[in-house]
């Protein structure tokens, strides 16, 4: 794989909300010098000393820059779930892998009938969850919620909470905590 130089400049640049002319000012470069680069000038005769301006301008290492990247995986299915046992459900998996690291983490999780989770102290950050199947007991801070097939609730988690399953019947739902907290 060979590297586009001018094409990787441009995409931190822009990533980085700056005109030619800004980065040039930052690098001490001139903006015709780097719209040469950008358009595939000048890519067998920069100067290391230019490169490593126009980087460091950018605010990425020389090692950073010269890394490859991985391609972003965009679709999980069901094999790339990561189960996790959790007191009180049948199902709890992580749908994404090293969700855990991410700003968000996506759950899928079934309680048996007359089943709960444990409850879980306050912490920063929020919840959202969409029930699939069944009727879902929501305690926060002492208020009692129930909520149907198909609907979703959202709050914030500043305040101590619960998942229940209420029934006899499993309840199925999907789990967006962000921050994640595993």
């Amino acid at each position: 794989m060979t590297l586009d130089l001018g094409k990787k400049i441009k995409t931190l640049r822009l990533a980085s909300d700056l005109t030619q002319e800004e980065l040039a000012n930052r690098a001490r470069l001139t903006k015709g010098f780097i719209s040469q680069i950008e358009n595939g000038g000048y890519e067998t005769s920069i100067s290391l000393e230019s490169l490593s301006d126009l980087v460091d301008a950018l605010g990425v290492s020389l090692s950073d820059f010269f890394k490859e990247s991985k391609e972003e995986q965009v679709v999980y299915s069901p094999e790339d779930r990561i189960p996790v046992e959790i007191q009180g459900a049948e199902k709890f998996e992580l749908l994404v892998p090293g969700s855990t690291h991410n700003i968000m983490d996506p759950i899928n999780i079934t309680l048996p009938g007359n089943q709960q989770l444990q409850k879980a102290d306050p912490h920063p950050g929020e919840q959202f969850g969409y029930v699939v199947k069944g009727q879902l007991t929501l305690v926060k801070n002492k208020k009692v919620y129930k909520i149907r097939k198909n609907s979703c609730f959202y709050f914030t988690s500043d305040q101590p909470y619960q998942f229940k399953n209420s029934s006899s019947k499993p309840v199925e739902f999907l789990l967006v905590v962000s921050p994640p907290q595993m």
